[in-house]
């Protein structure tokens, strides 16, 4: 009986060994593809400032791939809202490539990132936490402002041109986005969300109201620091 039960132990110590050592692992995991993500990130933002278009052909992409790997690493409590921000940082790489290649594909980029803002609201939505509605009604009073301020000037510059219809589209989904990210009362979805409408304001007011000096470098690393505040958001 007692050298049974010291089996037993000794099975117990080692069960316990293995599932320290997987959950360093894990963490280890969790820790570094971001890392990873990061170190491709500044890269990016190098390759832009310097306009070396291969590095950033390489680069911005592998931030999204290293993004995605980390959200399928990531064990939120929702894994349904996980689910749904997989889906975003799919369709943000699709709008990536599309975005960066030598031909002008702006629609094509524009509906892949328009896509992309509802499967964050999707996952926003399921937010564990719950939604308060007097912060998704400040956020929206705070994206009504900045649609008077930078929207309106974009869609003068715009005109009655094909573009019209998504380009509005397009501001009132990412409004919708950031309203629903103040909802969730999570610092880093607010952030996350905000700085990626900054990011997009700011190529539609370079492209289409008054190009500005390093428009691409403030669009690009405000857009990466988005997704890395949206995909933290997960673990908060």
């Amino acid at each position: 009986m007692g050298q049974g039960a010291g089996v037993r132990e000794s099975c117990g110590d080692e069960r316990r060994q293995s599932c320290g050592v997987l959950r360093n692992d894990n963490c280890m995991t969790r820790l570094l593809i971001p890392a990873i993500s990061g170190v491709f990130a500044v890269a990016d933002w190098v390759a832009v400032h310097r306009r070396q278009r291969s590095l950033e052909y390489f680069c911005k992409p592998a931030v999204m791939v290293a993004l995605l790997a980390a959200a399928l690493a990531l064990h939120p409590e929702s894994t349904g809202q996980r689910a749904w921000f997989v889906a975003a940082l799919a369709l943000s790489l699709a709008g990536d490539v599309f975005l960066m290649l030598p031909r002008d594909r702006f629609v094509f980029g524009l509906g892949s990132f328009l896509l992309a803002h509802l499967a964050y609201i999707g996952g926003l939505r399921l937010e564990p936490g719950g939604l308060s509605t007097a912060r998704f009604l400040g956020g929206v009073e705070v994206v009504a402002v900045a649609f008077a301020v930078f929207g309106r000037p974009v869609l003068r510059a715009v005109g009655p041109s094909s573009l019209r219809g998504p380009v509005v589209a397009y501001m009132a989904v990412i409004s919708v986005m950031v309203a629903f990210a103040a909802a969730t009362g999570d610092w880093l979805a607010l952030v996350g969300a905000t700085l990626f409408y900054v990011s997009d304001a700011s190529i539609a007011w370079n492209r289409f109201v008054n190009p500005f000096p390093s428009a691409k470098v403030v669009i690009i690393v405000t857009y990466h620091l988005a997704q890395f505040a949206l995909v933290a958001s997960l673990l908060t």
